[in-house]
């Protein structure tokens, strides 16, 4: 593991696509998702449905699986019932559970193909937002010391470590001050293992918490192990110019996996679906066009969506 991993795939091919949303295709697999632990319930309940997942999306073309890990903190479980001991083998089996499905994938390809496709994965990191299951994500209304940021976040990226992830995803980040705690943690304490910073913004080219975007992007410049930045789990008609803002200020791979088009209202926890939505096939190139390189879904995305991504994308 390096900090070089997503620059050496990106020089053999121009992008690489992410996959696309867990809870939504556990749903469908009949596993309920509404509770504070939201899909990582299903790490307890239901691990085969997580591999499941992650199949269909290697097979969708996925090059990067995210671990069933966002929500997954070990005060959540403990919350939940679990014991200590439980709470970390569930966010450890997070890993083995994307890597059994990318080691039974690979295992269909021609041993030429498999050598040259990037099959990663990634360790989700939410925000503590994440863990309140209040919307906090989408609002930033929390505060906690760098100190606390760290702490909460420390054991989590220790499992996962332990596990065997390729690198982090610290997506749906709502506030500048969590995200420096976490490149402070990386840098200090998880120097083998890159990191993409995945920013959750408003509608304006701004985090939730009110940076600019530009100012936010342009601080982690420092940190060569943050390989990649970008923004997620935002409307896809946002996502060209917000690349093109990101561009405009770092040299970094640009990350985007945006929502399908519908829109999310925290407070009820529920979708309204956009008619007028545009299609992943028209909106990837534009996308590309404007900077980004690595390029997937977020909520309610479908692996016929990431298909559609793969084979939009400009190789």
């Amino acid at each position: 593991m390096n900090n070089d991993l997503l620059k050496n795939w990106l020089e053999k091919q121009a992008s690489l696509v992410l996959d696309g949303a867990m809870a939504t295709e556990l749903e469908k697999r009949g596993v309920d998702t509404d509770n504070d632990l939201w899909s990582a319930m299903a790490l307890v309940h239901s691990p085969e449905s997580i591999v499941d997942v992650h199949r269909s999306y290697f097979e969708a073309g996925a090059n990067i699986a995210i671990t069933d890990s966002y929500q997954a903190n070990v005060p959540a479980f403990l919350k939940a019932g679990l014991t200590a001991e439980q709470s970390g083998k569930m966010i450890f089996d997070s890993v083995k559970l994307a890597q059994k499905a990318r080691d039974a994938y690979a295992e269909t390809l021609e041993d030429s193909v498999r050598q040259a496709t990037p099959l990663l994965i990634a360790g989700s990191i939410g925000p503590y937002g994440a863990y309140l299951a209040d919307g906090s994500e989408y609002t930033g209304d929390y505060d906690l010391s760098a100190d606390e940021y760290k702490s909460f976040h420390r054991a989590r990226m220790q499992l996962l470590e332990e596990a065997g992830i390729d690198l982090f995803a610290f997506e749906t980040q709502p506030k500048f001050e969590e995200t420096k705690a976490l490149a402070n943690l990386l840098s200090s304490e998880f120097a083998g293992i890159p990191a993409w910073l995945s920013f959750s913004v408003s509608d304006k080219a701004e985090l939730c918490d009110g940076t600019p975007l530009t100012e936010a992007v342009d601080y982690f410049n420092q940190y060569a192990n943050i390989v990649a930045v970008g923004v997620n789990c935002t409307s896809m008609d946002n996502i060209e110019g917000l690349v093109k803002v990101i561009n405009s200020v770092t040299d970094k791979p640009i990350v985007v996996y945006p929502n399908n088009g519908d829109t999310y209202d925290p407070k009820s926890k529920t979708w309204q679906t956009n008619p007028h939505a545009k299609s992943f096939s028209e909106l990837v190139p534009k996308w590309q066009a404007a900077g980004a390189s690595m390029i997937g879904g977020c909520c309610r995305t479908t692996p016929d969506d990431i298909r559609e991504v793969a084979a939009a994308i400009k190789k």
